[in-house]
């Protein structure tokens, strides 16, 4: 059985940082290439950072430069260094897989960031 399980969220204030975790069980995770999305009411879902199965990463414009995507495939998960975080930030946080079909989607985490 297939399971996201993100975690790490918080209320922050801007300028602080929080590292977000994505626990991975019931796919081969090495081979995947992985990604965080966040979701905000109203607005589509967006794909701010990916990492693949090499650790190539790639970042969305709005969080270059402040967000790092890693991953340690030992223990199937993939993570989210968020710094300098803005309220345009505030948003819930998911992980899914950009590349091969997205899977159903975990609870998520809330990130709130106040001004």
């Amino acid at each position: 059985q297939v399971q996201l399980v993100e975690s790490g969220g918080a209320l922050v204030q801007a300028g602080g940082s929080l590292k977000l975790s994505c626990a991975v069980s019931g796919l081969a995770f090495s081979d995947l290439t992985m990604g965080w999305y966040r979701s905000t009411p109203g607005k589509q879902r967006e794909l701010v950072a990916s990492i693949s199965r090499l650790s190539y990463t790639h970042y969305a414009e709005s969080v270059q430069g402040r967000f790092t995507i890693s991953r340690d495939n030992d223990e199937n998960t993939v993570f989210l260094q968020m710094n300098a975080l803005k309220p345009e930030d505030t948003a819930v946080y998911y992980c899914n897989t950009p590349t091969s079909g997205l899977l159903t989607w975990g609870q998520g985490t809330q990130v709130t960031v106040s001004s």
